[in-house]
């Protein structure tokens, strides 16, 4: 392992690369990478690196998010397969069928999805700024997509507005259920709940703090609690350990893991800093009518 870092070391100097990693990936994979994040602050940091060469360790909506956003850099995946089914619930023919509808919507394009849902959108989000921007934006009228966990909690954060919900899901967070959650909560009674708006309402409510994966580390790094049940993918836990070694974290159950992001290993970071083959492509086209969306996030959530 020792030896596959230091290779991987010399190659980012060579080829002027540096390595994104969310925060899901393999605890190796944080280990070794340059930035790690949630995919608001990804999105954000690839914007501002001056390699020319990214090397990303997520799900594929996040590359084509980089690539969009730095359309003149390189961008490349460290795993070509490792993709998000949620960002593939979202459909082009509903969106034109909610607009029909809702002449006045504001389609809101939740991050996880595919770069032409982005494009058919008029605004992007994560987690940590879906709230923030659905006040912000001056439409009533708001079509959300495509989890609709998140969409229930942010109409449940902005009841003045109405949101339209869509029907994905993140089969990680939707795995959580509220009588796991209860049963962690009976073996460590002194624990705060922490959980992230993916996973279901009934969840939510029994949570001591609802937010996203960075708001979740960053609560638990300034709150007095030592004990804490986390509900979003196990991850996680590297970072909330790094930061708090004097605090213990417990996880739901065995499903808080998602087989896409734990597929990036170190040997495939490494060969692919050594081949630079899995390149995020987009047509002009595509790449500045989703440019629009992410640009405005980015607007709205400063």
């Amino acid at each position: 392992m020792e030896d596959i870092n230091k290779k991987i070391e010399k190659l980012k100097k060579e080829k002027d690369a540096v390595i994104l990693a969310h925060y899901y990936t393999d605890d190796r994979i944080q280990a070794l990478a340059d930035y790690v994040g949630d995919s608001y602050y990804l999105s954000k940091i690839a914007t501002e690196v001056p390699q020319n060469v990214i090397i990303f360790c997520g799900v594929s909506f996040m590359g084509e998010s980089a690539k969009i956003l730095n359309p003149e850099k390189t961008v490349i995946m460290a795993d070509s397969y490792a993709d998000c089914p949620m960002a593939h619930m979202a459909d082009e023919d509903k969106i034109m069928e909610v607009r029909e509808k809702y002449p006045a919507a504001a389609v809101v394009c939740y991050i996880n999805s595919t770069a032409e849902i982005k494009a058919a959108s008029d605004v992007c989000v994560t987690s940590s700024n879906a709230v923030k921007i659905v006040k912000a934006l001056p439409n009533h009228d708001i079509y959300f997509i495509p989890d609709g966990n998140l969409g229930r909690y942010v109409a449940n954060m902005v009841p003045e507005k109405n949101i339209i919900l869509s029907n994905g899901f993140c089969h990680v967070h939707t795995s959580i259920k509220r009588s796991e959650v209860e049963k962690a909560k009976r073996l460590h009674p002194e624990a705060l709940v922490l959980a992230h708006p993916e996973c279901t309402f009934d969840v939510l409510e029994i949570a001591d703090y609802v937010g996203s994966t960075s708001g979740i580390i960053d609560f638990a790094a300034k709150s007095d609690g030592k004990v804490f049940i986390i509900c979003t993918e196990m991850g996680i836990l590297y970072e909330l350990q790094l930061k708090n070694p004097d605090k213990k974290f417990y996880s739901v159950g065995h499903r808080q893991f998602c087989p896409n992001m734990k597929r990036i290993t170190p040997q495939k970071v490494l060969e692919q800093l050594e081949n630079l083959n899995n390149t995020v492509e987009l047509n002009e086209d595509l790449y500045r009518k989703a440019n629009r969306a992410l640009d405005r996030m980015l607007a709205l959530a400063e």
